[in-house]
């Protein structure tokens, strides 16, 4: 019976770059996925990596690091994650203030540069003029995730990392000590146990008696099929709506309804923009709830229908694009900051989870986590460790 260093619970970005760091270090691993192409927020995100957006000492540094890591990772992976200085349009609704609008920004480490409508649609001509006040220029990494994904997933297995596609039914425990997972198939053992499953990862520690701060949202969006239309940058609402939406529902309050079989914890919200991928394609979204059912159903016709009308009025010449409605789960936190580090109930459990900037944050912190867990003291994870 094998025993593994570390079992992963989770194929997502944060999944595969855990399990590459802890492999690097000489760890055995076991990464366990529950289906082979999941709907995750990995394959629908936008793939921005915001490394302006820094608002702390910490933030700051991470944002660095990540970009840093980004730079170079395609050549470390040795696959292409499709990395680029795309740079971003954060449009100001026309009934804002574009002075007020740009003030808000200063808490950032790097500063925007404020646009007016001409200039914003200069930059970007698919821009519906009348639908904004003007639009903030910054900085902006991109990359596939679905590629760099599979860069990490190869590059864990050439390392002997090992991958099950299996779902994970339960952690296993004897008295305070985590001893491993049962899947559908199978137990599998192993010293400790990381729990990198995003929107499910909540329920799955619950299970065992674990509370943690650690929340989702469903984020719904439109994919097409690469057109020959061509988006010139990463278009998002300067005042995102969505971490509104966060704090709301992360209020300590509301935990209660969190636990509820089915509610609504908070309003759903619509942050309209796009991303166009060097293949052509198209993410148009997004529509964001908080329903504390991580399987609840949503009726895709009325909100692709809401999305579509958004989109219009910001990007009219997309409205009509065809394209598919997808749904998947994010997970978040109380306080915008990751969950990294050691649960305290039950030895040999950790979570790598709640990743406001994941694709920017999880690969730094993913090689911060690996050096710690070999030994290393490490200030960043004791900065990130937390109680529960």
């Amino acid at each position: 019976m094998k025993t593994y260093d570390w079992l992963v619970i989770g194929g997502g970005i944060t999944g595969t770059a855990l399990g590459y760091e802890l492999s690097k270090q000489g760890f055995s691993v076991l990464l366990l996925e529950q289906v082979q192409n999941p709907d995750s927020a990995t394959r629908y995100s936008y793939g921005g990596l915001p490394y302006w957006s820094g608002t702390s000492p910490l933030t700051n540094r991470l944002c660095r690091e990540g970009i840093a890591c980004h730079r170079n990772l395609s050549e470390e992976l040795e696959g292409d994650t499709e990395f680029r200085e795309l740079g971003v349009l954060l449009t100001i609704d026309s009934e804002d203030d574009p002075g007020a609008i740009a003030e808000s920004y200063t808490q950032f480490e790097i500063s925007p540069q404020l646009l007016t409508v001409a200039e914003a649609c200069e930059r970007e001509p698919l821009l519906n003029p009348r639908a904004i006040a003007g639009a903030l220029q910054l900085p902006h990494g991109h990359i596939n995730p679905i590629q760099t994904n599979l860069a990490y997933l190869q590059a864990f297995q050439r390392l002997g990392g090992e991958v099950k596609i299996e779902r994970v039914v339960s952690l296993n425990r004897q008295e305070d000590r985590a001893t491993g997972v049962q899947t559908t198939h199978q137990t599998y053992h192993a010293a400790n146990l990381a729990v990198c499953a995003g929107g499910l990862s909540r329920a799955l520690l619950k299970e065992i008696g674990i509370e943690v701060r650690l929340y989702f949202t469903h984020a719904e969006l439109i994919e097409t099929p690469p057109v020959e239309l061509q988006l010139n940058t990463l278009i998002m609402p300067a005042v995102v709506e969505r971490f509104a939406l966060e704090e709301r529902a992360s209020q300590p309050g509301f935990d209660e309804l969190w636990d509820r079989p089915n509610c609504e914890i908070v309003p759903p919200i619509l942050d309209p923009g796009g991303v166009q991928f060097k293949d052509g394609h198209l993410c148009l979204g997004q529509l964001s709830r908080t329903l504390s059912n991580p399987f609840a159903p949503v009726d895709a016709a009325a909100s692709e229908e809401k999305l579509r009308r958004a989109i219009a009025h910001l990007l009219p010449p997309l409205a009509q694009l065809p394209g598919t409605w997808h749904h998947c789960l994010v997970a978040f936190s109380n306080n915008s900051l990751p969950l990294v580090g050691k649960l305290d109930k039950i030895e040999g459990i950790y979570l790598f989870s709640g990743f406001t900037s994941t694709l920017l944050f999880a690969p730094p912190l993913a090689k911060h986590f690996a050096r710690w867990a070999n030994g290393e003291d490490n200030d960043l994870i004791a900065q990130l460790s937390f109680n529960h």
